[in-house]
């Protein structure tokens, strides 16, 4: 790392993370909690103009080539930046044709273009590749639920991705290999986690906390003239690969393959090109009904075919126990609160907030194959397996 960016990094870490702390116990302590302008004026100057420093000296010294790992950082920590001017309502995309930090718009998006990347901080800057230093790890802010919403969250996401590993394994070894039921268990255990993890974090995240003081560093903001959508905690690979590989969403389906091209340059670029992977594999879903009618009878088949359909029932559990709790108790409810003027912008994604509702209802449902009409889920292919399978003794 050089010396800029390491300075920069120090920055984030520590005097950014005061100032953002600070300004969002200012906005939590009105009676509007939603109510950013005009707050802590002093302390937003002052980020900002920090800020800028650093990135000017960055976008001085244009491309290193210190390699992946600093670039990556780099891209986080502009990216950071900018997602607090926008919290801080400094940047705001609805009032602007272009970003008013043009110099931190250039690094990002030299930084961005390098790597394949979204011009902006990605869900991996904060969970998979966010590198702790003595015990701390990267965030906004030092709030409680920040870290509780941050450290559960990349738990959860370590856990798909090691299911999704399973599964791959699965495809490797053909889905009627004897031993395929050691990747099956591995994938059972790591839903369950998943499960586990996101319990814990809905029972003691507070909902005030999450809504109006970690939320808004996720909303959009603007990098030169485009704008770009919020990081979202599922831009990685692991999640969509056990859609693919499982077979409850195809990437033929114009609407799961638009949501895959969206999220694509948020992933880095291992995980985009292990997601172009698994869109090559035929689904293990698909792969037992070619085999149901003549293999029905046997041994592997009835024991890989329920393996399997615990797998999916376990997906499917962490889907609804997504929707039903992360959307709507810690989004959708605190939303209804909110003034009309203040619910402009409020989702990550950029759509108005019923738009993307209805969205990622559509998904669960196609993720736990629900027999809803207008969707194309799997909910018939699975019922036919289903019935396939004697119960066990």
């Amino acid at each position: 790392m050089t010396a800029n960016a390491e300075l920069f990094d120090r920055w984030i870490r520590t005097s950014f993370v005061a100032m953002n702390t600070e300004l969002e116990n200012l906005y939590f302590a009105q009676d509007d909690r939603s109510q950013a302008i005009g707050v802590g004026d002093a302390i937003k100057h002052t980020l900002r103009d920090e800020g800028h420093a650093h990135v000017v000296a960055l976008l001085a010294e244009g491309n290193t080539g210190d390699g992946f790992e600093t670039a990556f950082n780099v891209l986080g920590n502009v990216g950071m930046y900018l997602a607090a001017l926008r919290r801080h309502e400094l940047t705001n995309p609805a009032r602007e044709e272009r970003s008013p930090f043009p110099e931190a718009s250039s690094l990002a998006l030299h930084v961005g273009a390098s790597l394949g990347m979204a011009p902006r901080f990605a869900t991996g800057h904060l969970a998979t590749h966010n590198k702790a230093v003595a015990g701390l790890r990267k965030s906004f802010t030092s709030l409680a639920d920040e870290f509780l919403f941050i450290d559960e969250n990349t738990r959860g996401i370590l856990c798909l991705q090691s299911a999704a590993d399973a599964l791959i394994g699965i495809v490797h070894l053909g889905v009627s290999s004897p031993v395929a039921d050691v990747l099956f268990d591995k994938a059972k255990q790591a839903l369950t986690s998943v499960l586990t993890f996101n319990a814990r974090m809905f029972d003691e995240l507070d909902v005030q906390r999450f809504f109006y003081s970690v939320r808004p560093y996720y909303k959009p903001y603007r990098v030169g003239r485009q704008e770009y959508r919020g990081a979202n905690a599922g831009d990685f690979s692991g999640i969509n690969a056990l859609d693919l590989l499982l077979g409850l969403c195809r990437a033929s389906d114009t609407y799961y393959s638009q949501l895959l091209v969206d999220k694509m340059l948020f992933m880095l670029p291992a995980d985009q090109a292990r997601l172009r992977e698994c869109m090559t594999y035929r689904s293990l879903l698909d792969e037992l009904l070619a085999l149901a009618d003549n293999h029905a009878h046997t041994p592997w088949f009835q024991a890989n075919t329920r393996a399997f359909l615990e797998v999916c029932d376990l997906f499917g559990q962490t889907a609804v126990q997504h929707h039903n709790q992360l959307v709507k108790r810690f989004i959708e409810l605190p939303a209804a609160d909110l003034k009309e003027e203040s619910k402009a912008g409020i989702t990550a994604s950029g759509p108005p907030l019923p738009v993307l509702l209805r969205s990622l209802e559509m998904l669960r449902d196609m993720r736990t194959a629900a027999d809803r009409p207008g969707v194309a889920t799997r909910h018939a292919d699975l019922a036919r397996l289903r019935r396939s399978v004697k119960p066990a003794s």
